[in-house]
């Protein structure tokens, strides 16, 4: 299988169930903002952050218009996120406080439409 179908797959099926989580259970967003100040689940966080972001990258890196983009961006961006929570830890949790304030409703539907988007791709369900 191609490494760009199995990303798209993988962040698709990923990306609604993670939705679905955090829209059934908003007492996990509590949750993982608390444990977020606890320096031992903060290191193993920010890691594996850092893994797969890094595995991302390393397997697909491909910069072109079109699906395989979001998926170099969301490996990108994990990268990113992981050092930041490593190298910054305080600030970055403040940052994500801020934002998943502010933009809560806005960032849960542009997971649910990516991750729809993510598997209409990957499993040609309506032709592009």
């Amino acid at each position: 299988m191609d490494s760009s179908i199995f990303l798209t797959k993988f962040w698709g099926w990923y990306l609604i169930i993670f939705f679905l989580i955090l829209s059934l259970n908003p007492k996990r967003i509590k949750q993982v903002f608390n444990d977020l100040k606890d320096q031992k689940f903060l290191i193993v966080f920010s890691f594996i952050a850092i893994i797969v972001g890094l595995l991302n990258i390393l397997f697909h890196n491909i910069w072109e218009p079109n699906h395989k983009l979001i998926i170099t961006l969301i490996g990108w961006f994990s990268l990113f996120f992981g050092l930041a929570l490593f190298m910054f830890p305080k600030p970055t949790v403040y940052w994500l406080e801020i934002i998943n304030i502010k933009m809560v409703q806005v960032i849960y539907t542009l997971l649910f439409l990516i991750g729809i988007f993510l598997l209409n791709i990957a499993y040609n369900i309506v032709p592009v």
